[in-house]
């Protein structure tokens, strides 16, 4: 009788706790409870099981601890006997706070925040070298502030520097007096510095393919939203790609582009981007410059909106934030209404879509209303157009010849300096020509 081959065993998932503070007179695009709503999907999404939460009101953090002595009592009592291994407060906590918090819990409890998850799930979605680094770099400046322990205590990322650098934690020469804790720093500014490098590079790199790009004349549109909205579902559907799709959030993380032919006969090319998430870390948003300048050089922006969210409308201001803070703030916007499959009636599709200006109702899983998504699209790139008066410079060639090309010329005028140009141009290259406008814009009758 053959021997029957066991299944192998998986390793249990760590418990978490949770605690979540709301600071009176500081709103937030959430209420308390919806916030930890979403920790409890990031804390999933890393692998973490929830087994209990807290929550408490505050005028201002506590000096030390952030909650308070007899809030961090309590929580104490709450993880033993939910037997929790690690503690995730749903605001950031400064050094002092992490230090402070250790102490007391005690060493046998992990203790971190929203914004060290989120890093994580960024390391453990990263698939590119590029990605690898921007996450590295993100996970570095975030916990270089905050090492207290041996260096192993927080390199716990996947593929990081020390496994790819053979670690720094065996650093064998000390200077004199010098603490291992001290060294541990010492070696992570380097590394930090040697990421820079690394990613200014690829900075550059990702220029010259923009520049090279925009010679084409081929416009770029970025789809921009809330993690888990539907970006990635929306542009498989657009370009009949097999961009990875999953019901978890941050699913993908490396931008991904496709070229696609609309109906008229008109190229456009499409790049799916990282989503973006309320209380986005700032490490994320410094690291991932490269990667976000797309969407600040993109022609046009598809927002995409989970309109079947409970919180759609917080989450649509928490993207809007997010842009202005990369400078992407004043490019075009058309908001996908997404998964309109799981709305009720048409009556309710009517009134989201009265709710949200310049929005197409669409299902990216089923391709209803994607023909309407098309056509907007269309209008907004190739035909609509703007009066504008300007003086280029003779260093702006490549203006001068673009509004040759694809505008219409009603005067121009050539003087010492420079050529004046009045005319008609596409409204998605308004922003090219904003720095050198003569006069105000006015809308075409």
């Amino acid at each position: 009788m053959s021997k029957k081959i066991s299944e192998p065993t998986l390793a249990p998932r760590k418990r978490a706790f949770l605690v979540g503070v709301e600071l009176r007179g500081d709103p937030e695009l959430l209420n308390l409870d919806d916030s930890l709503a979403e920790l409890t999907l990031l804390a999933n999404t890393a692998g973490l099981e929830v087994v209990g939460q807290a929550t408490q009101s505050l005028d201002r953090p506590h000096a030390e601890t952030y909650i308070g002595s007899g809030k961090v009592d309590e929580i104490k009592a709450l993880m033993e006997e939910t037997l929790a291994d690690i503690v995730i407060f749903d605001n950031e906590l400064s050094p002092r706070h992490l230090r402070e918090l250790e102490l007391r819990l005690g060493e046998a409890i992990q203790v971190t925040d929203r914004t060290a998850l989120i890093l994580e799930i960024f390391a453990q979605h990263a698939n590119t070298s590029e990605g690898h680094l921007q996450v590295e770099l993100a996970q570095y400046e975030y916990r270089l502030p905050r090492l207290t322990r041996a260096w192993t205590h927080l390199a716990r990322q996947s593929g990081g520097a020390s496994g790819r650098t053979g670690g720094v934690g065996g650093v064998g020469l000390r200077g004199p007096g010098e603490t291992q804790l001290e060294v541990d720093r010492r070696e992570i500014r380097k590394r930090i510095t040697i990421l820079k490098e690394e990613l200014d590079k690829v900075r550059a790199h990702r220029q010259r393919y923009r520049s090279q790009r925009k010679r084409t004349r081929i416009p770029a549109i970025a789809l921009v939203g809330y993690t888990n909205a539907g970006k990635s579902t929306l542009l498989n559907r657009l370009a009949k790609a097999d961009v990875y799709v999953a019901d978890q959030l941050f699913a993908t993380l490396d931008p991904t582009t496709r070229r696609v032919e609309l109906p008229g006969g008109h190229e456009i090319l499409f790049t799916d981007t990282v989503g973006f998430i309320q209380k986005l870390p700032t490490q994320l948003i410094a690291a991932f410059r490269a990667t976000l300048e797309e969407i600040a050089e993109a022609d046009l922006l598809v927002h995409v909106i989970d309109i079947t969210h409970p919180n759609a409308k917080a989450q649509s201001l928490a993207v809007q934030e997010t842009l202005q803070e990369i400078g992407a703030g004043d490019i075009p916007v058309l908001l996908a209404l997404n998964k309109i499959d799981e709305m009720g009636s048409q009556d309710e599709i009517q009134l989201a879509l009265q709710s949200y200006d310049d929005s197409v109702a669409v299902s990216a899983k089923t391709g209803q209303g994607i023909g309407d998504l098309v056509i907007a699209l269309e209008n907004l790139l190739f035909e609509t157009y703007l009066p504008i008066k300007v003086r280029l410079p003779y260093q702006q060639g490549q203006l001068i010849s673009l509004f040759h090309e694809v505008g219409q010329v009603t005067f121009i005028e050539h003087g010492r300096g420079g050529v004046r140009m009045d005319g008609l141009i596409p409204g998605r290259l308004l922003t090219r020509y904003q720095p050198f406008l003569v006069a105000p814009i006015q809308a075409v009758e």
